[in-house]
C-alpha cells in the first residue's frame, strides 16, 4: 500500500513541479494542457478522477496521432492522397462501396493481396496511396515503392549477397504497396 505525503506546495510551485515531472516523464500533452484543464475542472464539476482521465486521454490521443503520422511518413508515399479527394464521378468503374470496404483494412488484417488494374489516369495510384494511408492510420506498417525500384533493389541485393536481409526488411511491413 502506498502512502501519499502532502507537501504543502503553493499553486505556482505545484504548477512548476507538474511541468518538470511531465517533462521528465515525457508527457508533452499533459504538460501543455494541465493548467487549462485544471481551471476548467471545477467549472465543469469534474471529479479528481475525471480530471485525471481527461489529462491521460488527451496524452493518449496525442500519442496515437503522432504514431499514425510517423507510420504515414515511414511509408514513403510520393504525395498525400485521401479517399475524400477521390472523384468517383470521374471514375464510374470504381465502386465507392468496394473502396469504402477496403478502407476498413480488413483485407490487410487477413493478409490478403489487392491488385488495382486499369487504364492510365483512372485513379489507381490515388487509391493505392489513399488505402495505404488508411492502413497506416489504422496501425499497420506500410511501405510504398515503385515496382521498378523494388526489382532493382532486389537485383542489387542479390549481387551484393544481401538479398535475405533486404527481403527480411520488406517482410517486416504489414502492407507493401508497389
Amino acid at each position: 500500500m502506498m502512502t501519499f505525503h502532502r507537501r504543502g506546495l503553493t499553486e505556482e510551485a505545484a504548477e512548476a513541479s507538474i511541468y518538470q515531472a511531465c517533462q521528465r516523464l515525457r508527457l508533452p500533452t499533459i504538460r501543455a494542457q494541465f493548467v487549462e484543464l485544471a481551471a476548467a475542472a471545477p467549472r465543469d464539476q469534474m471529479s479528481y478522477l475525471g480530471f485525471l482521465a481527461e489529462l491521460l486521454m488527451a496524452e493518449c490521443d496525442y500519442r496515437a496521432r503522432k504514431a499514425s503520422d510517423r507510420r504515414i511518413k515511414m511509408a514513403s508515399f510520393p504525395r498525400q492522397k485521401s479517399l475524400r479527394e477521390f472523384d468517383f464521378d470521374a471514375n464510374p468503374n470504381v465502386d465507392p462501396a468496394v473502396i469504402n470496404t477496403l478502407a476498413t483494412c480488413d483485407w490487410v488484417r487477413k493478409h490478403q493481396p489487392l491488385c488495382l488494374i486499369g487504364d492510365s489516369g483512372t485513379g489507381k495510384s490515388h487509391l493505392l496511396i489513399a488505402l495505404g494511408t488508411e492502413a497506416a492510420m489504422a496501425g499497420f506498417k506500410v511501405n510504398y515503392t515503385l515496382a521498378a525500384k523494388l526489382v532493382n533493389e532486389l537485383v542489387e541485393a542479390a549481387d551484393e549477397k544481401v538479398l535475405t536481409k533486404t527481403i527480411a526488411r520488406y517482410g517486416r511491413v504489414d502492407l507493401l504497396l508497389y
